[in-house]
């Protein structure tokens, strides 16, 4: 996973400036488009065209002091996700019952240890989304909990909160259920 530390020294025409924004493409599409497929494998690639597409139009409101290019990307992707996941979970008419927010089944088949697969999605999806999303940024995208709380929007400082909270949750739960204790 490519890193780019220097992004907020950047200067901000390279998101602005039509022609610098292909730098920014060639630059974070691997990672985004990772993003994307740990997310919502079958639609991945759509996902990405949809994310520049956004980006582009949107590149003139993109804020330095907000944080660095790469989560202002992240924090597009995210939107994009979100609404992939408003169309696709939509109620339909024709089908009966209730749908769900987010797509966990797929998880099971992106986790490497899968004797505890379930379980680990379990404990997710228990997670309030915030703090499951903010463990995932960090945990998957190898971001910092500064720019896991500018994808989200959020101060840093409540994301590491958060971020603590949902990695303590999780820990607990593992070593419960590795135990056998109910509590």
């Amino acid at each position: 996973m490519t890193k780019h530390p220097d992004d907020q020294k950047r200067p901000t025409h390279g998101v602005r400036d039509p022609v610098a924004f292909t730098s920014l493409v060639e630059r974070h599409s691997a990672d985004l488009h990772g993003y994307f497929a740990r997310r919502a494998p079958q639609a991945a690639d759509d996902l990405l065209a949809e994310l520049w597409l956004r980006a582009y139009a949107a590149r003139r409101g993109f804020d330095p002091a907000r944080g660095s290019v790469r989560a202002w990307l992240f924090g597009v992707a995210r939107n994009v996700l979100s609404a992939h996941w408003r169309r696709v979970m939509a109620p339909r008419a024709d089908l009966p019952g209730p749908t769900r927010d987010d797509p966990w089944e797929a998880v099971d088949d992106r986790l490497a240890a899968t004797a505890i697969a379930p379980r680990l999605r379990s404990l997710l999806a228990e997670l309030p989304p915030e703090e499951r999303e903010l463990l995932l940024l960090v945990a998957w995208e190898e971001m910092t909990p500064s720019e896991a709380a500018a994808v989200v929007g959020i101060p840093a400082a409540t994301a590491r909160t958060r971020l603590h909270r949902a990695r303590n949750r999780m820990r607990t739960g593992a070593a419960r259920d590795m135990t056998g204790d109910p509590a």
